[in-house]
């Protein structure tokens, strides 16, 4: 059976229980909108053989057995791609260029200004050799691991935003901590929905996933050039009583009107957020185990450095915000040259007549579905 977690308000609260996912998702969901649902009892195993009791309380719980593992981060081994991996990487960076102060944000065209609609890959796809394969791989072949999948998906789905999330303990002697996530994007803004992903079930939490549990809130911020230093210095895998605020050397600012959670001073833009919902996600490496946890935030209000943000408030301007994202390994990335494609019209840059001439062209060439 699978079980709901919900919240009453700030608060999540275990309530009922649901039907057995038959999908790749786990048990746990939590709501911020309460139901009028019975205190229900479950009782699972754990896989130290030891048993827990999960009960409805005014406050989120975590199984008790989960509080003897101590929030750790596990270094990820990378690949030898790209020299994502060095011995000594000080050494390897000494013999790189020094980072260029002098770049901006840079217009430029598209690779081909002339391009037209049925035109398919443009100029740059010469460069591929004809002979290049695709190949199949099997998320779950045997005697793959699991961290094979991370690898290649984090390598691939690049670049991603990191969400750099800030969070409190709820305890009676706060704690404060703070972490980047690549695994984050916004979904929805009405309203305003983003993404959190954890490599670690509700049983295990790093701190970050047990104070999002224990408080049910957060703050996003934004990591612009300007602190990706100190923003990456988050990731160590500093013992619970250690702050990542202290390591970072960031300055945390308490003047949230919907949360109690401190955001960022140097960001560009942040986000005060609740958590909506979460859920966990079942292992298929190890079955009858969860691999990790989804959780969804509402954002409650926005913060703009005021010389960042237009007179209308609804765009931030992109040399001011310096973004980075995340790619492979440990590879970061800045933006310096974009580019403006226009959305096209259908009856305006295609049209009816034409369309059917390019699907005439399509099937001659196989190329029409």
């Amino acid at each position: 059976m699978g079980l709901t977690i919900r919240a009453t308000s700030k608060i999540p609260t275990v309530l009922r229980l649901t039907p057995p996912s038959h999908g790749i998702a786990g048990v746990h969901r939590y709501c911020r909108h309460p139901l009028p649902d019975s205190v229900i009892h479950k009782r699972r195993p754990h896989h130290h053989h030891r048993h827990c009791t999960l009960t409805t309380t005014p406050y989120a719980t975590i199984p008790p057995a989960a509080k003897v593992f101590l929030p750790h981060r596990r270094a990820i081994t990378t690949s030898a791609i790209s020299m994502s991996r060095h011995p000594d990487f000080k050494t390897v960076e000494a013999s790189r260029p020094d980072w260029d102060t002098s770049a901006s944000l840079r217009y430029t065209k598209t690779a081909q200004p002339s391009w037209t609609p049925g035109s398919g890959a443009n100029q740059l796809a010469s460069s591929a050799p004809a002979s290049q394969q695709h190949v199949a791989i099997d998320p779950y072949e045997e005697g793959r691991p699991a961290t094979f999948n991370y690898k290649l998906l984090i390598s691939a789905i690049a670049p991603r935003p990191i969400g750099f999330v800030s969070t409190r303990s709820g305890a009676e002697e706060e704690t404060f901590n703070l972490a980047p996530f690549s695994y984050f994007n916004v979904l929805n803004h009405d309203p305003p929905i983003f993404t959190l992903g954890f490599s670690s079930p509700l049983s295990k939490p790093k701190d970050t996933l047990r104070h999002l549990v224990a408080t049910g809130e957060c703050t996003i911020n934004i990591i612009s050039e300007h602190f990706i230093e100190a923003a990456n210095s988050t990731s160590i895998d500093a013992p619970t009583a250690c702050s990542e605020w202290t390591i970072s050397g960031l300055t945390p600012v308490y003047d949230c009107t919907t949360v109690k959670t401190p955001r960022a001073r140097e960001a560009v833009f942040s986000v005060e957020c609740k958590v909506d919902s979460m859920r966990e996600f079942d292992s298929r490496a190890n079955p009858g185990k969860k691999s990790g946890t989804m959780v969804l935030l509402e954002g409650l209000r926005f913060w703009v450095r005021e010389d960042a943000v237009n007179e209308e408030r609804n765009a931030i301007a992109a040399d001011i915000l310096r973004p980075m994202g995340r790619l492979g390994g440990i590879t970061y990335g800045r933006i310096t040259e974009v580019i403006e494609l226009p959305r096209p019209v259908f009856e305006r840059d295609v049209g009816m007549e034409a369309y059917e001439e390019l699907k005439k062209k399509a099937t001659t060439n196989g190329t029409a579905e």
